[in-house]
């Protein structure tokens, strides 16, 4: 359970640059009301995507439709829908008109995890150890907590959706890679995870 008096992260952590915010996410915790339920994971890996220079942002090319959400300031949920399978959520970052988001890849549930195992499986039960299974990945993380298009735009600063402080993490906790399953600006290292961490998608 999360602490009554644990406080929502406010606007000014998220317009600040990309990569301090990308890292000081790993370890708060994402919440999502689901009718009388609430749905909340710690954050224990994340990508960082800038629209000015990264080839791989959806922003790359300017402002569509699709993308517009990520050109609000920071504190905003940007999501969309990929291979024509599933929905990943992304926290907007920055200043207005710029760009810029961190892409939530991984979870470690903390509560509500009966009906995020309905939502992936069906209500099924499964195995203790394919419990890592749940929100190991940013399709799987948006199915447990029934994220969808819906939730584009949604405001983090609101209660529908938010993410909680947690102390933040030492240097040494932290792991930093090449992101994950792109073809363009492969060599930024801008994926963070938390080191150990059992729900890391890939390890």
């Amino acid at each position: 359970m999360i602490s009554n008096k644990t406080k929502k992260l406010k606007r000014e952590f998220y317009t600040r640059s990309l990569l301090f915010v990308a890292r000081d996410l790993l370890g708060k915790i994402l919440v999502k009301k689901s009718g009388s339920k609430i749905l909340s994971g710690k954050i224990v890996e994340v990508e960082a995507y800038h629209g000015d220079y990264d080839q791989a942002s959806h922003a790359y090319k300017g402002k569509t439709k699709r993308n517009e959400v990520m050109f609000n300031e920071g504190g905003y949920f940007y999501v969309y829908f990929t291979y024509g399978a599933h929905f990943c959520a992304n926290v907007v970052v920055g200043k207005k008109g710029k760009g810029i988001a961190v892409l939530i890849r991984a979870l470690e549930p903390v509560e509500g995890i009966d009906v995020m195992i309905k939502n992936r499986f069906g209500g099924k039960l499964i195995h203790e150890k394919e419990n890592y299974n749940l929100t190991n990945g940013p399709g799987k993380l948006c199915k447990a907590f029934g994220i969808n298009k819906n939730h584009n735009g949604t405001d983090l600063i609101g209660n529908e959706i938010y993410i909680l402080d947690q102390p933040k993490l030492r240097s040494n906790e932290i792991g930093v890679s090449k992101r994950i399953g792109i073809t363009r600006s492969v060599d930024l290292q801008w994926r963070f995870f938390i080191k150990g961490n059992l729900f890391v998608s890939r390890k």
